[in-house]
Order: structure tokens, then sequence, then C-alpha cells
């Protein structure tokens, strides 16, 4: 299929409760899905303020804390604020956010009612100073697994996105071999010949999967673009492959458990249907704990 033929979907999380299966079908095809308006209003304000408070603690400067990571600027060559890991643990509005419904029950479709949130991190365009993020897979399936589920990031955009900061797509390019990936991330420069972009609004969400060739160039005179990720894994991949150890999955659905109930307090999620996570089987979950931590660190419980 040419990128002419890539007609991309509408889905617009005002209008229905989850994506359809079709919006499903294009993802699982293409690797990506482009959803509007899943953050509005009250939420869509508070999002923005908490995270702009941690950007400027990071663009101050932040000494022997690894959660916040710095690139090259374009511009002045010095060390700029590009991403920062467990925004979760630092912002409740935050944990109300991995509650959302619409999301949730999204996820759910693609990969069964045993999904497991994983990493959640904010990923920076500094103005005037973005940073290349050179076309790349997030990472791979683990060798060896046929189950064919998505394993994907939730990409929450907080400030406007356009052709000079978006993110760009290879569409189909997560059915591609190792090899093809390989040589095409390879090539000299940011070509976009075989892409699309992906312009986007505050308060809009992209579903990309892990394997899918994404990356963006880089800025000179560009504002400022915050993104919130957020993965999730089925539970079975995640039992049998990993990265993560046994111990790490139901801590992980504690988390969830009590971002859905703060997420059923928050002002502006009246008038939702909530997300109601009932995990089956081996992942079954009796009873809702208060987690001890909402920081908990990959490398703690990484099984290799």
């Amino acid at each position: 299929m040419g990128l002419t033929e890539v007609k991309v979907p509408v889905v617009d999380a005002r209008v229905q409760d989850a994506i359809t299966d079709e919006q499903a079908q294009f993802f699982l095809d293409n690797g990506f899905l482009v959803i509007r308006n899943v953050i509005v209003g009250e939420e869509l304000r508070l999002v923005q303020d908490e995270m702009q408070k941690l950007f400027d603690r990071g663009s101050a400067g932040v000494v022997n804390d690894p959660d916040y990571m710095y690139g090259v600027g374009v511009k002045s060559g010095q060390q700029i604020l590009k991403r920062i890991e467990y925004v979760i643990d630092k912002s409740d509005p935050m944990k109300a956010l991995l509650g959302h419904p619409f999301i949730l029950r999204s996820v759910e479709k693609l990969q069964g009612r045993n999904f497991i949130p994983t990493w959640d991190s904010m990923v920076l365009k500094a103005p005037n100073e973005g940073v290349i993020v050179p076309w790349h897979r997030d990472a791979a399936v683990p060798e060896g697994c046929e189950d064919k589920r998505p394993i994907f990031n939730v990409d929450f955009y907080l400030d406007e996105a356009d052709l000079q900061t978006c993110l760009w797509v290879i569409p189909a390019s997560n059915q591609w071999t190792k090899a093809e990936s390989d040589a095409r991330c390879g090539q000299p420069g940011f070509s976009t010949e075989d892409a699309i972009p992906v312009p986007m609004q505050p308060g809009d969400v992209i579903f990309h999967n892990i394997e899918v060739l994404h990356g963006s160039p880089a800025g000179d005179g560009n504002p400022l673009r915050r993104t919130v990720y957020y993965e999730f894994r089925p539970g079975e991949i995640e039992a049998e492959f990993g990265p993560h150890t046994l111990e790490y999955l139901p801590i992980k659905q504690q988390v969830l458990l009590d971002c859905i109930q703060r997420r059923q307090a928050a002002s502006y999620s009246q008038g939702e249907t909530p997300y109601v996570y009932k995990p089956n089987g081996a992942f079954a979950v009796s009873s809702r704990k208060q987690p001890e931590a909402y920081r908990l660190p990959h490398e703690v419980y990484w099984r290799r």
C-alpha cells in the first residue's frame, strides 16, 4: 500500500466509548492510531500545569536524579532536558490519567483484559532546542513470542505538534523484519519519503506499536512540545517473556486499580462511565490494596 492509500481514520474520544473494530484493525495493520480530544477542559489544564512544573524543575538542572534525562541542544550545544521518567509517581493528575476509561477500554480491546501498565514518562522538545529523535523502534517483541497482540505506547500530547515538531511514522513498519528495520534506521539523515507526519493538538493521543518505525527531526525555532507516554503490555506476554519479573505484575495491577479509583473521585471525570479492570485466570485480583509506591524502578524488577 502506498502512502497516498493510507487513510488514517478519524477517532474522537468525545463521541465514542472506545476504539471500534475497524479502528483497532487499522492500528494492528499500520502500527499507529490517532485519537482526538482524549484530555479536555479542566483535566487538560491540570495536566499541562503539572507537567510544566516538572519541565521547569528539570530545565533548571537536576543533580543526581536519574529520572531527569538530558541531550545536547541543537542550537546552544548545551545540555537540554529531553525526558522525565515515572511521571505517575510525581503527579496526582497523572495518576488519574492512567485511569482514563476510553484509553483503558481501547487497550483491553487490543490486548485483552489482563493487560499491565509498564512505563510512564514525559518526552520533550525544549523551545528552540528540539533534540532529533532518529528513526527507531522503541523495543522488539520478545524473541520466541508467537502471541500477536501488540505491545504499545499511549502518547498524550500536551502541546500542539505541527510539521516542525510532530512525530513521523512509517505505516506498517511494525510488520517489517528486524533486517528491514535496521536497514531503514541505518540510512543517513532524517529522510521522510516513505513516512507520514502526524500533527497533533493538545489533548490528542497516538497509540503506537513498539515496533513501528518513528522519529522526529531536530527543531530550529520550535515551540515546547511535551508528550506523556504510558506503555501497556499483555500480561501473558509479560509473564512469560518479561522484561519485568513476575513480582512486578501484581504491584502494577494495584497501581492501576488505585489510579482508576482516583479518577472516579476527580471533579472532571463526573459523568464518565468508569473502566472496570477485571483480569482473570492467573492475573485475577481478589482485592484492591493501597500501593506502597508508584515509582517502581525498572532495574529493580528487571528479569535479565
